[in-house]
Parts: structure tokens; C-alpha cells; sequence
């Protein structure tokens, strides 16, 4: 596992602009490498302008969507096409406009789906899909993702696991189902810790006054129970994208010396 690097931007709408070249340029690398490459979403304001800002940049023509596999990290269990849902969002902001293989595109389900309003059931379903994708030398059944990106909340939560929420606590399953959640909708679906740290590289977005607190407390190495940001950590690089604001309660020794 890897120790934090952090990239701290002027706002909120230079760091999406910096945050998709970034990921273009992470996808080309990756399919430039081995010919495909794997990437988890995430929700949210800041996920949903990042999305927004790879739509608009004219570099996205250099990925080759049709050998891109995308995952999400965790979804509002709520029925298909509600515009809450994560994977609604980006269909909006980026999916349906770009030229994808729709056998590669992997939304978590619905609770209109298959397995019913039972977000068990489904996070099992969304299990048996990562390990169908996942190579036979992985010891955990998911693919190892080139990037997995994350929202960090106010209270430190990350996909959808909240600090003391049994599915933060999660060691063995790759996908949980989350009942009772804090922030609405109170059932979800999401990836646990273990899922997340097979990635190669982890990006955590924040941006805001609102997240401040958040950063701060998930960076002095608290435990993830209580902070379940800090254990969101990528096999050989950790990412934090802040802008000022969100990096403003950080002590000196965290914060970069350059702000781009």
C-alpha cells in the first residue's frame, strides 16, 4: 500500500479540468500498456464534474472507449433511470456520449433488477460479476482497476461506507449491501475496503469549505473506522485532489508546497 500524495488546486472547477486530463492521460498509459483498462467511478458533485470535464475536454478522443471497462465503486439502490442513481448521472455527464462497449460497462443493479429490492442479494450479484472479470493470480475476485476514483463526504465516508457502519468493519466480501445509511438514500450498495485497495492507483476528489474538516482528519491517521477515507488506499499510488478550500485545516507538513 502506498502513502498519500496530495495535489492541491485553486477551486473546485480547475481541479475537475486537471483531475480528467489526468485520467485521460492515466487510460491512454493503461491501454497503451496492456490494451484495456479498467476504471471505477464514483458519484457525487465531484465525480459527476470530473465526468462533465472529460466530456468536454478534446483529448477524450485519445482513449479507445471501446476497450474501457468501467465499474462503480458504490450505488443508490434505487430503480433503474432515477436520476439519483450514480449510474444515471453518468450516463447524463459522460457514458452517452462516448462510443462504449456496452458488454464493458458494469453498473451495480438496480432494486427494480433481477434480485429484487433486496440489496444483499444484489451486492452478491455485483460480487460474482467483479469475479468473473478478475484474473486467476488475483487473490481478491475483483480486476485490478487503473484507477479507482472516490467522493470523500463531510463525515469522512467514501463509495458508501460510513464510519462505524458494519460494512466499513467488512474483510471477506468484496460488496456489501448498506442499510441505514446516514446520508439519503439509507439503502445502497458498495464496495468494500478490500475491493478498493486492489486497485493500482486510488484517487480521492474533494473539494469545498464542507470537506475541509473531513481531509484533515482522514490524512492525521486515524483509524478507518472512524474515518473510513483513510483506508482507501491504491496498490502503488494514493491520490488526493483538493482544491484550496478543502485543504485548508491540513497542517503545514501536509500541505504541498505548489498549488497548481
Amino acid at each position: 500500500m502506498t502513502a498519500p500524495q496530495l495535489v492541491v488546486h485553486r477551486d473546485k472547477e480547475l481541479m475537475a479540468l486537471a483531475a480528467a486530463a489526468r485520467l485521460i492521460t492515466r487510460i491512454v498509459d493503461a491501454q497503451s500498456a496492456r490494451g484495456t483498462a479498467s476504471v471505477v467511478l464514483t458519484g457525487g458533485r465531484n465525480g459527476n464534474a470530473l465526468l462533465a470535464a472529460v466530456a468536454a475536454s478534446p483529448a477524450r478522443d485519445a482513449i479507445d472507449w471501446a476497450r474501457l471497462d468501467l465499474w462503480w465503486g458504490d450505488e443508490r439502490f434505487l430503480p433503474e433511470g432515477d436520476p439519483e442513481r450514480n449510474y444515471t448521472q453518468a450516463r447524463d455527464e459522460l457514458l452517452d456520449a462516448v462510443p462504449l462497449d456496452p458488454a464493458r460497462v458494469h453498473p451495480m443493479p438496480a432494486s427494480d433488477g433481477p434480485d429484487g429490492d433486496d440489496p444483499e442479494a444484489a451486492a452478491a450479484s455485483y460480487a460474482a460479476e467483479l469475479a468473473k472479470a478478475a484474473s486467476p493470480q488475483e487473490r481478491l475476485l475483483v480486476p485490478t482497476f487503473d484507477v479507482l476514483l472516490l467522493g470523500v463526504g463531510p463525515d469522512t465516508h467514501v463509495a458508501s461506507l460510513f464510519p462505524e457502519h458494519p460494512g466499513v468493519r467488512e474483510t471477506e466480501l468484496t460488496v456489501v449491501g448498506v442499510r441505514g445509511a446516514p446520508k439519503p438514500p439509507p439503502t445502497r450498495v458498495s464496495l468494500t475496503l478490500p475491493a478498493i485497495r486492489a486497485a493500482r492507483e486510488v484517487w480521492l476528489l474533494a473539494a469545498g469549505e464542507d470537506k475541509a474538516d473531513a481531509v484533515a482528519l482522514a490524512l492525521s491517521g486515524p483509524g478507518e473506522l472512524q474515518a473510513p477515507a483513510s483506508g482507501a488506499v491504491g496498490r502503488q499510488r494514493t491520490l488526493w485532489l483538493l482544491d484550496r478550500a478543502a485543504a485548508s485545516q491540513l497542517p503545514p507538513q501536509l500541505y504541498p508546497p505548489d498549488v497548481a
